[in-house]
């Protein structure tokens, strides 16, 4: 079916929980946040897809794929990092926190966009490769989507941040 693996179809369910909870959380709390219940659920599973995705060879050995599973798991070390309990950066904690989990779910878009552009429709994919402009632009997309959210994020905990002090 596809093309998927009996193994390469929990490593999809597991990427599609992490995603239904990103989405859920940023739609209620405006960013994903490590202290509710959704936001957790998002990192854990998140971590498990990379996890997972490290022993997908779809295309031969270690490639590009692998390469975002580690820069995924370094971003969201970095906002654990960021996060209330260590504050390692600070007072641009809550700023680094929240960029890092936003880029985290931004990085589920690019195998996201790629595996179904170049797999469905089935026996017609709408790309042959990775490398095929229209999923280039499709990710353009979304890191312009990304980067647009993130200011809005940026600018919000701005002004929370303003409010608190003047109060």
């Amino acid at each position: 079916m596809l093309g998927i693996t009996p193994f390469g179809m929990v490593h999809t369910i597991i990427s599609l929980i992490a995603v239904a909870s990103g989405i859920i959380s940023l739609v209620r709390y405006g960013a994903i946040l490590w202290d509710k219940k959704i936001g957790r659920t998002y990192v854990y599973m998140t971590i498990l897809t990379c996890v997972t995705g490290f022993f997908i060879f779809h295309h031969g050995g270690f490639g590009k794929p692998h390469a975002l599973g580690i820069i995924t798991l370094v971003v969201l070390s970095t906002a654990l990092a960021a996060g209330e309990k260590i504050r390692l950066f600070g007072s641009a904690s809550p700023y680094i926190e929240t960029v890092c989990y936003t880029m985290s779910f931004f990085f589920h878009f690019i195998p996201a966009v790629t595996e179904t552009a170049t797999r469905l429709p089935a026996g017609a994919p709408l790309a042959t490769s990775p490398e095929d402009p229209r999923i280039q632009m499709a990710i353009g997309i979304c890191f312009l989507l990304f980067l647009i959210g993130v200011t809005l994020q940026v600018i919000r905990l701005r002004r929370h941040r303003s409010k608190a002090v003047a109060a």
